[in-house]
C-alpha cells in the first residue's frame, strides 16, 4: 500500500500573497476616504450640496453641447424667425418712422437712413446700427433711435450748428465752430457769412472763434478770415479794410484788444485806411490806397519847382 502525500508549499505562498494584497487594498481605502473625509471637512459645503454642484456642473456641459448641435443645425435662425413672423402678425413691426430736431438739415437724408427698417419685426430691428448710420450724416452730431410700440420708430436728432463757411478756389462749404464741414453753399449765401480761407483753415476754426470772441463789438464786423502761412490771420471788415495780427495766439489777441479800444475812440473802420497792419510789436502800419503815388507825385513836383528855382 502506497501513500501519496501532496506538497502544499505553492499553496501557502498563494494564499499569503492574496492575503498581502487584501491587507494593501484596505489600507488604500483607508487612506483614501481618510483624505475624502478631511477635504470634505475642510470644504464650507456639505456632500449633498457637492453632489447638487456636480450635478449641475453636468448638466450645464450637457446643454452647451445641445446649443452648440443647434447651432449647426439652424435652430436658433429658425426660432428667430418663428419670432418675427409672430410679432409682425401681431403688429409688431415699423410702418411709421417720426423724426424730430431737425431745423436746418434736410430731412429727406433721415428717412433715407430709417426707411431700411419699415416693415421690420421690432425683435429684429438693430437700434445700434441705424443709429451709427445717423450719426455718419455731416449735420448729424447725435442721434438716439427708440422703439415706440406697436409700430412707431421715433428718432431724435441733435444737429450741428453752421458756423462759417469755408471757401477753397471758387467752392464755398458751410462748416460748423468745429470745422466740420456741412454743405455746399453758393456764393451769394456764403458772401453773407463769415467766410475762411487758407490753407488749414478748417482746423484753426476753434480757435479763431475764441480770437474774436475777445472783440464783441468788432466780431459782428468781420466777414472774412485768412489762415495766412499756417502762422496768422488776417481780418477782412464788411467795410473791406483788412487787419493784419501778429502770429501766436497771445499776441493776436493782445493786437485785436488794441484795435478794438482804438476803433472805438478814433472810428479806424470806415476811413481811408486800407490795411492795419499790427505785425510790428510796437506800432500799427496804416496803409492808404493812392497814398504812395499821391506823395510820389508831389516828389516830382516839388523837385521840378525846385529846378526852376
Amino acid at each position: 500500500m502506497s501513500t501519496t502525500i501532496r506538497r502544499g508549499g505553492k499553496g501557502v505562498r498563494r494564499a499569503a500573497a492574496a492575503k498581502g494584497k487584501r491587507k494593501a487594498v484596505n489600507t488604500a481605502k483607508a487612506r483614501t476616504g481618510g483624505a475624502a473625509d478631511a477635504i470634505m471637512r475642510v470644504l464650507p459645503v456639505s456632500e449633498r450640496g457637492l453632489q447638487k454642484f456636480f450635478q449641475l456642473l453636468i448638466a450645464a456641459a450637457l446643454a452647451i453641447a445641445a446649443w452648440g448641435l443647434a447651432v449647426l443645425l439652424g435652430v436658433p435662425d429658425m426660432i428667430r424667425a418663428r419670432v418675427a413672423d409672430a410679432a409682425d402678425s401681431a403688429g409688431f413691426a415699423v410702418h411709421r418712422i417720426e423724426v424730430r430736431g431737425v431745423n436746418r438739415m434736410d430731412e429727406q437724408a433721415i428717412y433715407a437712413k430709417a426707411l431700411a427698417a419699415r416693415n421690420v419685426p421690432m425683435p429684429l430691428l438693430d437700434l445700434d446700427s441705424l443709429r451709427a448710420d445717423l450719426v455718419a450724416l455731416p449735420w448729424v452730431q447725435d442721434a438716439r433711435v427708440s422703439r415706440q410700440l406697436p409700430d412707431a420708430l421715433v428718432i431724435d436728432v441733435v444737429e450741428r450748428k453752421p458756423h462759417a463757411v469755408l471757401r477753397q478756389g471758387e467752392e464755398f462749404v458751410l462748416i460748423d465752430p468745429s470745422g466740420h464741414r456741412l454743405e455746399p453753399v453758393p456764393r451769394g449765401r456764403a458772401e453773407k457769412m463769415l467766410v475762411l480761407s487758407g490753407e488749414g483753415a478748417e482746423d484753426r476754426a476753434v480757435d479763431l472763434a475764441q480770437l474774436l470772441d475777445i472783440a464783441p463789438a468788432l466780431k459782428p464786423q468781420v466777414r472774412g478770415a485768412e489762415w495766412i502761412g499756417n502762422r496768422r490771420w488776417n481780418l477782412t471788415f464788411a467795410t473791406g479794410q483788412v487787419l493784419a495780427l501778429p502770429e501766436g495766439d497771445e499776441e493776436a489777441r493782445d493786437a485785436l484788444v488794441t484795435f478794438a479800444r482804438d476803433d472805438g475812440t478814433n472810428r479806424l473802420l470806415g476811413g481811408q485806411v486800407a490795411v492795419f497792419d499790427m505785425r510790428a510789436p510796437d506800432r500799427t502800419y496804416m496803409r492808404v490806397p493812392g497814398r504812395a503815388k499821391a506823395q510820389a507825385e508831389l516828389a516830382a513836383e516839388r523837385a521840378r519847382e525846385a529846378d526852376g528855382g
